[in-house]
């Protein structure tokens, strides 16, 4: 087996999880920046045991790289403080742990001023047929929303718990568009989107997962699990209980995106039976996609490295998810990556096979900041323009060649997106590639233009010429394409 590093899991922890060859098995260790979690070893059994072979979930998983750009949504009551979601109650000495305001020196005080956030989170100003529209005309065409983070607070109405949005002590409960989730799922189906539901396996309400008998020391269940295993029954229970009523009670689901990979048996024997879990859940949502986040084997259908993107193509599948600005939930006057550099992500990802799931998190209002529906809007317009090269394409050799990204179509048809700097505003006189060229009979064209373009070998390469015209009135901004058969 190849030596294989690859970024997972929940955010500002950036853990990696190395591959490493050793005498009767394969260790995966799991590290963050200084915290070292359990081994877990994977077996060298029969490798069918690891593979997804369900007929209905690899035609979803072809239908999931044809997307290729998805909106990734963290929200929650956390947003009233603009701080991280979830990360700041957990009693872990991290960077993106700490503790900001009038309550941060006390734990506990701290830890009940968060949880009373549910009792002043009024979002008034939700629309999400505004979100959907504003989405599906920047070219997205899935989305994943944060239906429960690990603070277990839940976005849907759940009948598990009474620390939900339409719970009676949140003054949003009223509303007659409470069940968020629902609300936004039918929304985005509506626009045509493929619906994931983030769920977080770990909960840090549950009196199941943190025991009130024993106080949270890090992010792992705070009780011995051998020891009191009915606790964790009950935890087991309401964790299937919860995942049943998102994919039975709220319309067609498409991926099931459980985040918490700490959630395993191999460490601390948290076992939450996947396997009972994915028959149950596919039982309702027949092809389902579930992605146990870092947590590799059968049910982790896709892998979803975070805040980065691979250096070459990978030889699975996977989904780069990063945030629009900093933070993944809404955080006052946050500072967000510009268009050019969000396409240019864009772009790269997909030349390399991947899919792009970009975050953007909503005000305590219930409204997207206005600079990330700017994005959304010139993002759109690229799309409009190079969707073509994007959509339905896989990787093909030699992916990139210094600020050049390849695409290919299943007719064999190829794409070079030029990628332009800062200061380029209109494409440069000629486009050269060196690696290889196209049949002599082929065409070369430019979406955006009608006519095709001259071009000419050079030596192992060949040369397009871009017209005058053409550069003075270029159709798009911050990166052109050009097609032609391999």
């Amino acid at each position: 087996m190849k030596l294989a590093v690859e970024n997972l899991c929940h955010w500002g922890g950036k853990i990696k999880m190395k591959c490493i060859k050793e005498t009767g098995g394969i260790f995966l260790i799991w590290c963050s920046l200084l915290t070292i979690l359990p081994i877990i070893v994977c077996a060298q059994g029969d490798s069918s045991k690891m593979k997804e072979t369900d007929p209905l979930v690899l035609k979803k998983l072809e239908w999931f790289q044809d997307m290729k750009f998805g909106l990734l949504m963290h929200w929650g009551p956390y947003s009233q403080w603009g701080v991280v979601e979830s990360w700041s109650i957990c009693p872990e000495d991290e960077g993106w742990c700490q503790r900001k305001g009038p309550y941060s020196s006390n734990y506990n005080e701290y830890r009940k001023a968060y949880e009373n956030l549910q009792t002043t989170f009024n979002p008034v100003r939700f629309e999400p047929e505004r979100w959907a529209i504003s989405a599906a005309e920047a070219g997205m065409r899935y989305i994943v929303f944060t239906t429960k983070h690990h603070d277990g607070f839940c976005m849907f109405d759940t009948k598990q718990t009474d620390y939900k949005i339409t719970a009676p002590g949140c003054p949003f409960h009223s509303d007659p568009r409470s069940n968020v989730a629902k609300e936004l799922f039918d929304a985005f189906r509506k626009q045509g989107f493929g619906i994931g539901a983030y769920f977080s396996k770990p909960d840090w309400h549950s009196p199941d997962y943190w025991w009130p008998y024993f106080p949270p020391l890090d992010r792992n269940v705070n009780y011995d699990v051998r020891k009191y295993p009915e606790k964790w029954e009950g935890f087991k229970k309401y964790t299937s209980n919860q995942i049943k009523e998102l994919v039975s009670e709220y319309g067609k689901v498409d991926i099931l995106w459980l985040d918490g990979g700490w959630v395993n048996p191999e460490n601390k024997a948290q076992d939450i039976d996947m396997p009972q879990i994915a028959r149950m859940a596919r039982h309702y949502q027949p092809g389902l996609i579930i992605v146990d986040r870092a947590v590799p084997g059968r049910y982790e259908n896709y892998r979803t490295p975070e805040q980065q993107i691979p250096d070459k193509p990978l030889d699975y599948i996977w989904e780069t998810c990063m945030t629009m600005g900093n933070s993944w939930s809404y955080v006052p006057g946050d500072d967000y990556k510009p268009t050019g550099k969000l396409i240019h992500l864009l772009v790269d990802i997909v030349a390399k096979g991947g899919n792009f799931l970009l975050n953007i998190g909503p005000s305590p209002e219930g409204e997207l900041p206005p600079v990330a529906l700017e994005r959304l809007k010139e993002i759109g317009a690229w799309m409009r323009v190079n969707g073509a090269a994007i959509y339905s394409t896989r990787p093909v050799a030699p992916y990139k060649e210094g600020k050049i990204c390849f695409t290919r179509t299943a007719d064999d048809t190829m794409s070079a997106i030029y990628l332009a700097s800062e200061i380029e505003k209109e494409p440069p006189h000629v486009i050269s590639i060196s690696s290889f060229s196209p049949p002599r009979d082929s065409k070369v064209t430019m979406l955006g233009v009608s006519e095709p373009l001259v071009w000419e070998e050079n030596g192992n390469g060949f040369i397009i010429y871009i017209p005058e015209s053409i550069r003075n009135n270029p159709p798009c901004r911050h990166a052109w394409t050009f097609r032609f058969r391999r």
